[in-house]
């Protein structure tokens, strides 16, 4: 295995291990606690993965690729509730792999408190934790 901190592989071909190992994991729990006391929610997961598993009320959406731009403290085009590199953010995909690249990355940016969820946008879901269903797609508007 790897070294997870400088490995470049993409995401969907780490280990589990090498994903979980980039930065702290969570439960979907812990994750829902720290969100109830400020931490900000980040999905991390495509649209086309949101829109055919469901989203999470309140995360604010973040393009793993725009991660310099969406956290840049000095951008007045920074996501909005990223204060300081202190604010507590809570990262979250469709499992680690997605979410294990784009913490670390903030922890290398010098953030000091981001996790991210262990099973990702499914173990929220799992928890019971509020999320919202795919809207249905139509038979006329599959085809």
């Amino acid at each position: 295995m790897s070294d997870p901190a400088t490995s470049t592989a993409p995401a969907e071909h780490l280990a589990l291990e090498e994903a979980a190992a980039l930065a702290p994991t969570v439960t979907a729990a812990e994750a829902a606690g720290r969100v109830a006391q400020g931490a900000v929610l980040v999905d991390v997961r495509s649209a086309a993965g949101r829109a055919r598993t469901g989203s999470i009320p309140g995360a604010r959406v973040v393009d793993r690729y725009a991660v310099d731009r969406d956290f840049d403290l000095a951008s007045a085009a920074r996501l909005e509730p990223v204060v300081s590199l202190d604010t507590p953010i809570v990262v979250v995909c469709g499992s680690v792999r997605g979410s294990g690249p784009v913490a670390a990355a903030l922890r290398a940016k010098g953030f000091t408190n981001v996790v991210h969820v262990d099973g990702g946008a499914p173990a929220w879901r799992d928890a019971g934790l509020p999320f919202e269903a795919p809207e249905p797609v139509s038979d006329e508007a599959a085809r």
